[in-house]
């Protein structure tokens, strides 16, 4: 009978939320993960860029040269300099659901946002939010506190040009622990000035700018030592494409549209790729593999479409199958694009396409001679039980067809999916015992992996550590497979724990660089000291910290330094690899010379290096004193 009561289905069961309401019960419909800022896609970064998104539009339009953006510490300020928001309608375009211009779509002919959400969910979830248009000689602001109105200002007259100025606070509660990591921020703002020549951001006294949009782009992700030829640039009417190939394994590729950068890709990078396979292919009049084509390319493509479909609020997945209505489809967009303007790039430069054959050529007799090998690997990953002594899975992969029903929470536990690679029987066990079973998975290395700097991709399959663990990310056959959102590097905070986390790091920077440039690799932060008296516990993460925490709690304290992970028991552990958990991302800074940086750390000794280990040393040493 109580059973019957507490599913009861009547009129009392219906409930009907307003928009405020719907953002804050549900974020990750409209800002994706939540995170405290560690990774590029949490929804701080993507607060950001609703605010920014609308600046741009105005931009796009023409109207405003200039963006203002100001972060300090946890405040956030964006200035625009374009038409301002009409002054009747300002509380209603942050604060009622399916309100604004860009339904019409004569005044916004290619904006990125089109549902009407993004400032109402910036409002909702912000502690504190402030918007203010400026509009032919008068201003007019209102103040929201978690998207409630707090205070409606009157209009009043102002000096200043027309534009909006928008304020606002994250909300803690929403987004626990949060903070912005600047090369996070500064590569959205690049991304903006790549595709909007001539603009110019300033952010915290620095400018930036961009004068060749994708070209630009591309000469900040590569090397021109590093390249087999220049880049290849090409511009047409809503589309520009800028490509070449390096000596990186892997596919390294950057899509926008509308000015918004598609991190899962969508229809206009599958279009891509095959025009650009179809294209080399009838250039050459040779049938090449797929993948030899597509191997080390680096490439960066733009599209402007008319109303764009995206597979979600966050707008990283383009859905639209067509440019605009009753225009080409997208396929076709992309191949006669490529079939006329890289055919003829080609044609005329033929040193360019001698080094882009000979790069082809290269991967083909590398791929011939790892077929062999990997199918000898594979053979072994599945003698060596995989799933049942190296890799304790997470619920999540039990099953990997997404449910036809709750495919939303489905997609927001992927992201949240988890693989935590650590060392020794202890340290696995405490993590095992810990974990979410349902999003967090946990391999065990034996020992230290190799140092694989210098070797080939050969050496994956023929060592088994690497075969083992590419198979669990299964990344065997590219990056693309990748079966969790977050791979963490969980070693001891010792000398032994710090070699393995930069053997780790060799090995994905050396053979999978994508899941380091794509925001995957992280290191695990847990405490090396727990001070407690009978009162309180504080974990540390610093000797600064643990003075701190001696000095608040009193001189009689128990202090423990934690010398590995297996010494953190599993009760205390989840709390490490929780809500709370922190993690230091991985990534490779914008002018960063791959092998350089690889021979420079694990090549052989160098009096360079050795200075470099003697005079940090000396600076740590300085820090504990």
């Amino acid at each position: 009978m109580a059973t019957e009561k507490l599913f009861e289905y009547t009129e009392d069961s219906i409930r009907s939320l307003d928009w405020r309401e719907h953002i804050r019960l549900r974020p990750g419909m409209y800002i994706g993960k939540l995170g405290d800022g560690s990774s590029a896609d949490d929804g701080i970064y993507v607060l950001l860029k609703e605010v920014m998104d609308n600046c741009i539009d105005e931009h796009t339009m023409g109207f405003g040269k200039q963006i203002d953006l100001t972060i300090s510490d946890r405040t956030i300020t964006i200035r625009d300099y374009g038409r301002g928001i009409p002054l009747g309608k300002v509380v209603e375009v942050v604060s009622r659901i399916n309100t604004g211009a860009k339904y019409d779509s004569k005044a916004f002919q290619k904006s990125v946002g089109l549902n009407g959400v993004g400032t109402k969910a910036v409002n909702a979830l912000s502690h504190y939010f402030k918007v203010t248009s400026f509009r032919e000689g008068k201003a007019k602001s209102a103040e929201f506190e978690k998207g409630i109105l707090l205070k409606d200002h009157r209009e009043n007259r102002t000096d200043e040009n027309n534009g909006t100025l928008v304020t606002f606070i994250p909300d803690d509660s929403v987004f626990r622990h949060f903070h912005f990591i600047p090369e996070f921020v500064e590569n959205q703002l690049w991304n903006y000035c790549y595709l909007n020549a001539g603009l110019v951001i300033q952010y915290n006294g620095k400018k930036f700018v961009s004068k060749n949009g994708l070209l630009d782009l591309l000469q900040r992700k590569t090397n021109e030592e590093d390249i087999r030829y220049p880049i290849v640039h090409l511009r047409g009417e809503d589309i520009e494409v800028a490509f070449t190939h390096n000596n990186d394994y892997g596919e390294d590729l950057y899509s926008f549209v509308n000015g918004q950068h598609t991190t899962q890709g969508g229809t206009h990078v599958a279009a891509f790729r095959e025009a650009f396979v179809r294209t080399v292919r009838e250039f050459f009049k040779k049938d090449y593999d797929t993948s030899d084509i597509r191997q080390s390319i680096v490439a960066a493509i733009s599209v402007r479409v008319q109303e764009p479909v995206f597979e979600s609020q966050t707008k990283t997945k383009l859905g639209s199958q067509t440019v605009y209505e009753g225009g080409p489809s997208m396929k076709n967009f992309l191949s006669e694009f490529l079939g006329r303007e890289l055919d003829n790039y080609l044609h005329k430069n033929p040193s360019v396409a001698e080094a882009l054959k000979r790069r082809i050529e290269q991967s083909e007799r590398e791929r011939k001679e790892l077929a062999g090998i990997k199918k000898l690997a594979n053979e072994r990953a599945k003698k060596a039980n995989l799933h049942n002594k190296k890799l304790r899975d997470c619920r999540m992969h039990l099953n990997d067809e997404p449910p036809v029903r709750g495919r939303e929470e489905y997609v927001s536990k992927q992201l949240q999916t988890t693989i935590f690679i650590t060392e020794g029987d202890s340290a696995s066990g405490s993590i095992t015992k810990s974990r979410d079973v349902e999003t967090q998975a946990v391999f065990s290395l034996r020992g230290k992996p190799l140092n694989c700097f210098g070797l080939t991709k050969k050496i994956v399959y023929e060592n088994e550590e690497f075969n083992l663990l590419q198979h669990a990310l299964n990344i065997e056959e590219g990056t693309e497979g990748l079966r969790y959102s977050n791979i963490i590097i969980a070693t001891d905070a010792d000398v032994d724990g710090m070699h393995i986390r930069l053997l780790l790091m060799t090995f994905f920077l050396q053979f999978f660089p994508d899941l380091v440039r794509d925001g995957h690799v992280y290191i695990l932060e847990t405490p090396l000291f727990r001070v407690r008296n009978k009162q309180e516990t504080v974990y540390c993460y610093s000797e600064t910290e643990k003075r701190s925490a001696v000095s608040r709690l009193g001189a009689k304290v128990e202090i423990t330094r934690f010398k590995g992970l297996g010494e953190i028991s599993p009760d205390e552990f989840k709390r490490f690899i929780g809500p709370d958990i922190r993690k230091q991302p991985v990534f490779l800074e914008q002018h960063a010379q791959l092998q350089h940086l690889l021979e420079y750390y694990m090549g052989k000794n160098t009096p360079e290096r050795q200075e470099f280990i003697v005079s940090n040393l000396r600076i740590e040493l300085d820090t504990v004193e």
